[in-house]
């Protein structure tokens, strides 16, 4: 799960991100405007953590932004600004939390998961297709109720797929769930192609009855049901 963090101030940013990659999730960062502009328009996420004083914009412009774009992203917005007015206007235009600084931790955690849930899985953090069972909050899969062992970025990618189903997904797409904005730090779309491979062998082991489906010269695809 993808989580992008807008917010100017350096350090207050940096360790919201640490937090945030402590409980697995991919953190990317912007810190003013136009930066965090050109990420919503590049990519997509799972949250996105808001602040409204930005340099060189409104962060409540960017939530209208996201709207307009009809982008799914759930959105919290964080802001020092603790007024009623900010909170009803914010909301109005689509937020799904507010959260005054300054604040815990472990309560940003909490949120961020809660957001997640009401929007992605309809209030359950339990993904089924199939006979496969995909458990986000808990970073767990099983097929038949058994098991199936996962390092982390092949889980990461399997989550990936099963909120994209029957969906023609392109490498580099897959490495951006992964990675973010921080796909060169390997040789990623090798290691794609390795960690897809592994997790393709270990749900057939399984018995999965979906399958993620090599498109030549384009990427892989989850369906529901092997083909004949």
């Amino acid at each position: 799960m993808k989580i992008l963090i807008i917010e100017d101030e350096k350090s207050l940013r940096e360790v919201m991100a640490r937090s945030l990659e402590k409980e697995r999730f991919v953190v990317e960062e912007a810190g003013d405007y136009a930066s965090a502009l050109q990420k919503i328009n590049d990519y997509d996420y799972d949250c996105v953590l808001l602040d409204i004083m930005l340099p060189g914009g409104s962060g409540l412009s960017i939530l209208e932004e996201l709207k307009r774009a009809r982008k799914r992203e759930s959105v919290i917005i964080i802001s020092a600004k603790d007024s009623i007015e900010d909170k009803v206007t914010g909301l109005d235009l689509g937020a799904d939390d507010y959260l005054a600084k300054p604040f815990h931790l472990a309560e940003l955690n909490a949120r961020v998961k809660s957001v997640i849930r009401r929007k992605q899985a309809d209030g359950d953090m339990h993904i089924s297709i199939g006979n496969l069972s995909v458990f986000p909050d808990r970073h767990e899969a099983s097929i038949d109720g058994k098991e199936l062992k996962l390092n982390r970025k092949e889980f990461d990618l399997l989550y990936y797929f099963v909120i994209n189903p029957d969906r023609l997904i392109n490498k580099t797409a897959l490495a951006e769930s992964v990675w973010g904005d921080r796909i060169d730090q390997a040789d990623s779309l090798d290691f794609i192609y390795s960690q897809v491979k592994n997790l393709r062998k270990k749900m057939k082991t399984a018995g999965a009855t979906p399958e993620i489906k090599a498109v030549y010269g384009f990427g892989y695809k989850l369906v529901s049901e092997p083909e004949p």
